[in-house]
């Protein structure tokens, strides 16, 4: 590996992905900017690959909000220009592209889901990054190209985009220390989830980056442990030093996608044996971490153990 393409590098996820390439290849970083997936065509995506000459692409690019109209070009119709401009352009590179756990949908309480449980997404997302991950497959499989889809699942850290559950409450504990309130209220279903740091995200990439290519294409990357969402509220309460009460509130206008899914925890073991990758960072580091991110410092370290 000596040379990474990365598209959506100016989000979330590639910030990070950037970072943790950078610090041991040479990376080509592409902002939505530079180049929409959606709307470019595919001869000049084709000649920006055969230009930057890459022996992996990374995609990090994608939606979390919108209709499935718009999912489906962020991740469907965008991955399969990707295949076919790789593929055309530089058929020896790895194509890795970022999905979702969402992809699983709903699965029964209590289970670290593994790669081969079967997908029945409930939401225009999932299937839509379900849709994606299938073609990166059948890609892979026909020998097109070298594939590999890992699929995310709760992302923690600085930079998260608005509207997500953890980004709305650090703002609202930020307004309560600030101006001394004693409570806040929350909309909070009875939901558990694998909350995963986002520089573990970045190292899972680069571990998919340098491995050797082999059967396995879809990479579960969590924690290996779900937590209930009411207690990472708490969790956070903490290290922000806010002792006030945590009330329930109204819900998010996407709360009841999230409700579809009450459970969900993933099983790491194939990118522990096959990537040589495990997650670093406990829950209050992620949770700290995040809550540092506009130089505010807790009052007291907080260990993850108290979310577990």
């Amino acid at each position: 590996m000596n040379r990474v393409l990365l598209l959506g590098a100016g989000g979330f996820l590639g910030r990070h992905i950037r970072t943790a390439l950078a610090a041991h290849t040479t990376v080509r970083s592409i902002t939505r900017a530079e180049c929409d997936l959606v709307r470019i065509e595919l001869r000049d995506l084709t000649a920006l690959v055969a230009r930057e000459r890459p022996d992996v692409v990374v995609t990090a690019a994608g939606r979390i909000v919108g209709s499935g109209y718009d999912f489906v070009q962020a991740h469907v119709v965008a991955t399969a220009k990707l295949i076919e401009a790789v593929a055309a352009a530089a058929p020896g590179a790895r194509l890795i592209r970022i999905g979702s756990a969402a992809e699983y949908g709903t699965v029964p309480h209590g289970l670290a889901v593994n790669e081969e449980y079967p997908g029945a997404p409930v939401s225009e997302y999932g299937l839509s990054h379900l849709a994606a991950t299938r073609l990166a497959e059948l890609a892979g499989g026909a020998g097109r190209l070298d594939t590999m889809v890992l699929r995310i699942f709760n992302p923690v850290g600085p930079g998260m985009p608005p509207g997500n559950v953890l980004t709305r409450v650090t703002a609202m504990v930020r307004s309560a220390v600030a101006t001394g309130m004693g409570e806040i209220a929350v909309g909070l279903h009875d939901t558990y989830r694998d909350f995963v740091d986002v520089r573990d995200v970045a190292t899972a990439v680069l571990a998919a980056a340098r491995c050797r290519p082999g059967p396995a294409r879809v990479f579960n990357v969590g924690s290996g442990k779900a937590v209930a969402t009411r207690d990472v509220v708490q969790l956070l309460a903490e290290v922000s030093s806010f002792t006030g009460d945590i009330r329930d509130g109204s819900f998010a206008p996407d709360a009841s996608r999230s409700a579809a899914v009450p459970w969900m925890c993933a099983d790491i073991e194939r990118a522990n044996r096959v990537l040589g990758w495990a997650p670093a960072y406990d829950l209050g580091e992620s949770l700290t971490t995040l809550w540092q991110a506009d130089g505010e410092q807790p009052a007291r370290p907080v260990a993850g153990s108290a979310a577990r």
